[in-house]
């Protein structure tokens, strides 16, 4: 059987520090934190199946209509509704790419294809690749930024991707999950695709609070969609209260968090060009990132080596495309970052 995994897959294992997964390394606000806290007299009773005071105020932060809203339990959860709803007879992903797209496509009866990303391109979505976007393919997942790679799609790119799912009639599904850690995220967001008439009904915008604001265990993602139909589908296709009342809490109090974000952005973006260039130093192979997370390559066993120090990293062996020689990390704070660091020299040095 086909192996799915992610990173995050602490709870058999002892660890000190975690690279593997991909969140906010400053974990959950703590406006968040008291929120759920101050409410949890009313965990007893059932959630708003609406999530109506989350979809207004998200609603107004986006700068869109509420009815274009649909939430989850976590992204993932969307996902997988999502496909059951449309049920594409034959599909495209990225690879390497999140294999859930593949796994949930698969799940609905579809058939997957790959649209392979070359090494020697730095795994980036090249205009080339265009033409293997035919009329044959139902459904197209594209993640911008890409995981586990974190590079970037250029607006103009995005756009003439989106014009020919248009002119072929893929159904796009635009997984943009990571796109908040990036101060410039309006630029490369597929959403002002969303208001256009022609490209609106066939796009389907993902994203979620997980990775921003360090709320993974709380399951929140959220979709943003212009086709009734579709979004009608995937309501019926999930069950009630599928959003928990501390997640609509958490939700509403994370939108409030502006100077929490501005902090991360730029820490983020301080803390990846410090890892790249120690990476690069140890002589790895470092792929070009614009958030929270680096793709490189190293020798094979460097994760079982972290793993004897209590250091998880992400191995990518299962990606489509890569080896057991590909590893991804999350950016963290510097001193932790330099724990990771110092554990790569001496796994060099033994080496």
């Amino acid at each position: 059987m086909k192996r799915f995994e992610h990173g995050g897959r602490i709870y058999d294992k002892k660890i000190s520090l975690d690279f593997s997964s991909n969140v906010n390394p400053y974990g959950m606000p703590q406006g968040v934190k008291d929120a759920i806290i101050h409410g949890i007299n009313q965990y007893h009773l059932y959630p708003d199946d609406d999530v109506a005071k989350l979809k207004k105020a998200l609603a107004a932060a986006e700068g869109i209509q509420e009815e274009m809203l649909i939430f989850g339990n976590g992204a993932s959860d969307l996902i997988y509704r999502l496909c059951q709803s449309i049920r594409p007879e034959k599909s495209i992903v990225l690879a390497p790419t999140f294999s859930e797209y593949e796994k949930a496509l698969r799940s609905s009866g579809s058939e997957v294809e790959y649209l392979e990303l070359k090494k020697e391109n730095q795994f980036a979505f090249s205009y080339d690749l265009m033409g293997k976007l035919t009329e044959e393919y139902d459904m197209f997942f594209l993640c911008n930024p890409n995981n586990p790679v974190g590079n970037i799609i250029e607006p103009e790119t995005l756009e003439a991707i989106i014009e020919t799912c248009f002119k072929n009639q893929i159904f796009l599904v635009l997984d943009e999950c990571f796109l908040d850690f990036l101060k410039e995220e309006a630029v490369y967001s597929g959403k002002q695709f969303l208001q256009k008439q022609q490209y609106g009904e066939g796009i389907f915008l993902l994203k979620a609070f997980t990775k921003l604001y360090g709320m993974a265990g709380m399951r929140l993602g959220y979709g943003i969609c212009r086709n009734w139909k579709v979004l009608e589908q995937m309501e019926w296709a999930g069950p009630a209260w599928n959003v928990s009342a501390p997640a609509q809490v958490a939700g509403l109090a994370a939108l409030k968090e502006t100077v929490y974000v501005k902090k991360t952005r730029e820490t983020i973006e301080i803390e990846r060009k410090y890892l790249e260039g120690q990476l690069r130093k140890l002589g790895f192979t470092v792929y070009p990132s614009k958030v929270n997370y680096l793709l490189f390559q190293a020798p094979a066993g460097l994760e079982t080596y972290c793993l004897e120090k209590e250091i998880l990293i992400r191995s990518c062996e299962n990606y489509i495309g890569l080896t057991s020689q590909h590893y991804r990390i999350a950016v963290r704070l510097r001193e932790e970052n330099n724990v990771l660091i110092k554990c790569f020299q001496e796994f060099c040095k033994e080496g």
